[in-house]
């Protein structure tokens, strides 16, 4: 029963969710474009991304396995994320394997193995950063499984037995995996951790028995091929530095330095950074306390011996805080704590596994765990009354957004935060909140409801009861999270303006976003042709365009001057709040700047959505005039055939505003085309 709860709970979090929002700009769709463009071309050692470019600084396991799902059920946002759900459920099923070996006293072993894998699957950070194609899940996977492995070979060695060659082996072989889905990370925390506990447990005697020698050359056939090719196919060529050099020197040690370059990243505070863990796996790290419990700490532990208890839970609490303290030292994003997530559900399993097996009456020690709990949940409630009053707050005080909003409208940038993942989370303003107000009001009643539910079960002795109240209380949490995600969409992906685009495609026409490749790489993607770059040679696809062979796509405002008064139909991406006249900085990207000649040149507003705008200089695309149509003044564009339409123009833009409230709804903007066309059809009734 507790195996088809947990893989339920997956497929209701996980599986359903794969297939909405749309994929977003920068590293969601760079990553997609990167397994489409293996797929489609065969190339399986070089990443490239936007049509040819030489994308370098990325392992290749998630891409492989990405391209793979391309292949058998086409690209689709879907089948793009569908393998890191499946490696979701993986480590659901090893955590689930883990908690029952390791906490299998007083019967309590079904019951961990559930809770951790159920704390795992429930916490809101593996769902909220399992919504774009980053890899970490998957390293938490190698190192779960890889643990497993470790834990088999201790107890062999316990009999009196030498480790299996299939469980050596077999650690090799994650460690290898998790070289080829994140780097030398995937060495240096399952070989930090196990060296940590053999060093605490003075067994470090232990690694000679690990059969070093087979095992190494295991790690080499998996892992040395994919490296050596890419070292091969990729050579330093003039003035460019091979792949050896970009891989290993820039994107790992001066990455860790912080001194990597391009600099297109942030760094979170360390305080930030640590407390993440914790807010991760609410509301289950309410019971750390208990989980903590048995985590052996004292000298005379270990000089007495540990039990097998003791020894894995000693190993869960060793690998989360090796993630913290190797990061503690280096550039960090909030996802960093991701690959140690695992080991900390772990703890929290058995915790919570004690509680539920433990007396219900009596002042002995198991019975700890049971006021630890309504200790704990009188805590949630009090934070879910809180949690409660501030969403209730927001939603009523917020104001609702008239019909025909843009999100980005309501927003207020602060383009200093956006190399954070989470840093448009900044951009939000009270205004902007109305727009989230169902979201807001489910989240505040379902965290009261539950927390106050959970406590009063826990009262009766219920404690799965309780605990499973918990897990529904999430799933509702992380289904308005998601909620809330597509409706902040509009601002991370460019989809919607892709599709704009190519329902006005002709053929040579010519793509370009001004700034860098990232801020429309859902265009690159959804459309599956390349994007020419205006002012934008940088960030990622810097690497890939100072090889020979790289595709001259990079125009500066000179050349683009000459394709723009040119015979072919230009699309422009740009941020809505680009302004021609702004001065050109040293900096890259520059995407408030436009060139002059945007201001005096025949052009017009094809798509506006998301705060960026799809300029065209193909005026009968949008015959109306782009400055009065979206109050976009700053680039004062003009259609001179606005003057002869008189009336039928002015009650176009008012039929377009009129109309605006289908743009959410169909998921893409109204175009001035539709307008004017329902404006004549509207006149001849």
């Amino acid at each position: 029963m507790f195996l088809a709860i947990i893989v339920l709970a997956w497929a209701v979090i996980y599986l359903s969710t794969i297939f909405q929002p749309a994929l977003m700009d920068d590293a969601d769709t760079v990553h997609a474009e990167a397994a489409r463009e293996m797929a489609e071309t065969g190339d399986w050692v070089t990443l490239h991304i936007n049509g040819g470019f030489r994308y370098l600084e990325k392992a290749p396991l998630m891409y492989w396995c990405v391209a793979a799902s391309f292949k058998l059920f086409g690209v689709h946002d879907w089948s793009a994320r569908l393998p890191i759900a499946l490696g979701v459920l993986a480590l659901l099923l090893v955590v689930y394997r883990l908690g029952r070996r390791v906490f299998n006293r007083d019967n309590q072993g079904e019951q961990a193995g559930f809770y951790s894998a159920l704390v795992l699957a429930t916490g809101f950070g593996p769902f909220i950063y399992t919504r774009f194609l980053i890899p970490d899940m998957l390293v938490g996977l190698w190192l779960a499984l890889g643990f497993d492995f470790f834990l088999t070979s201790l107890e062999q060695s316990e009999r009196g037995q030498k480790p299996s060659l299939w469980i050596c082996w077999g650690l090799a072989a994650t460690m290898a995996l998790n070289i080829l889905t994140k780097g030398l990370i995937g060495l240096v925390f399952p070989i930090g951790t196990i060296f940590l506990y053999l060093l605490l447990t003075r067994n470090l005697r232990h690694l000679l028995r690990l059969r070093l020698l087979t095992s190494f050359l295991v790690f080499l056939a998996i892992a040395a091929p994919w490296h050596l090719l890419a070292g091969f196919r990729n050579p330093a060529q003039g003035q460019t530095k091979g792949f050896f050099w970009f891989y290993f020197v820039n994107e790992h040690f001066l990455r860790y330095l912080n001194k990597r370059y391009p600099a297109d990243y942030d760094t979170v505070p360390l305080w930030l950074f640590w407390g993440l863990m914790f807010v991760w796996l609410m509301p289950w790290t309410a019971f750390i306390v208990q989980a903590l419990r048995n985590v052996p700490v004292k000298l005379a532990e270990f000089r007495n011996g540990l039990t097998a208890e003791q020894r894995g839970t000693l190993l869960f609490a060793l690998w989360p805080l090796l993630v913290l303290l190797f990061f503690s030292f280096s550039s960090r994003q909030e996802y960093y704590v991701l690959p140690g997530l695992p080991g900390f559900a772990l703890l929290l399993g058995g915790g919570l596994a004690r509680e539920t097996v433990s007396p219900l009456e009596g002042k002995d020690a198991k019975n700890k765990d049971r006021r630890g709990g309504r200790i704990a949940s009188v805590i949630l409630m009090a934070i879910g009354a809180a949690v409660c009053v501030a969403c209730i707050a927001l939603a009523l005080q917020a104001k609702t957004p008239p019909a025909n909003y843009d999100i980005a409208e309501l927003l207020r940038e602060n383009p200093q935060d956006y190399a954070l993942s989470f840093g448009h989370i900044l951009d939000l303003t009270p205004q902007a909140m109305g727009a989230f107000k169902m979201p807001l009001l489910a989240t505040g009643i379902a965290f009261a409801l539950g927390t106050i539910l959970s406590w009063w079960l826990r009262r009766g002795n219920r404690t799965l009861a309780a605990n499973l109240v918990l897990a529904a209380m999430t799933v509702v949490l992380l289904h308005e999270a998601r909620a809330g995600l597509t409706i902040f969409s509009p601002v991370l992906s460019s989809k919607v303006l892709a599709d704009a685009i190519q329902s006005h495609w002709q053929p040579n026409a010519i793509i370009e976003v001004n700034g860098d490749y990232e801020a429309a790489s859902s265009v690159n993607f959804y459309m599956h042709r390349q994007i020419r770059i205006l002012n934008g040679r940088c960030n990622n696809i810097w690497y890939g365009s100072t090889f020979p062979d790289a595709p001259q796509i990079f125009d500066d405002d000179a050349s683009f001057e000459k394709i723009w008064r040119g015979d072919k139909s230009v699309f422009l991406l740009l941020d809505a709040k680009g302004k021609a006249g702004n001065k050109s900085r040293e900096e890259c990207p520059q995407r408030d700047r436009l060139p002059d000649y945007l201001s005096s040149s025949n052009g017009c507003v094809l798509a506006k959505w998301g705060g960026k705008l799809v300029l065209t200089n193909e005026l009968k695309l949008c015959p109306l005039p782009s400055s009065r149509k979206y109050g976009f003044p700053s680039l004062a564009l003009r259609d001179e055939s606005f003057r002869s339409r008189g009336e039928r123009s002015l009650l176009a833009i008012a039929l377009c505003d009129w109309q605006s409230w289908r743009t959410i709804r169909r998921k893409r903007p109204c175009h001035a085309e539709e307008a004017a066309t329902s404006s004549s059809t509207r006149g001849d009734r």
